[in-house]
């Protein structure tokens, strides 16, 4: 049975998340190599596929039972693709060139 949730982070919970995200969580994930532009929408928004929930250090992979997967977007206010791009380029996100 598939489950699906939404929830939305603002102020300090959200930059805490994106900090642990883009310092610790990306560069732990197998074979990263940057964000992928095509990951970025025609209004600049963000969406990042996560394969394994255990990437983040809060995560301990001896009590996990089954590993899921998640989605990630990152909402801009950016007017079209390349101002979001690089808004989040400004603000420490790994892309690719």
């Amino acid at each position: 049975m598939t489950i699906g949730a939404k929830i939305t982070l603002r102020g300090r919970r959200m930059n805490d998340f994106l900090e642990r995200l883009i310092n610790i969580a990306l560069p732990r994930s197998r074979d990263f190599q940057g964000i992928d532009l095509k990951s970025f929408d025609n209004q600049g928004n963000l969406t990042l596929p996560i394969r394994e929930h255990i990437i983040f250090p809060e995560v301990s992979p001896e009590k996990v039972r089954f590993i899921f997967g998640f989605e990630i977007t990152v909402v801009t206010t950016a007017k079209n693709r390349e101002e979001g791009i690089e808004l989040l380029r400004l603000l420490g996100f790994p892309i690719k060139k």
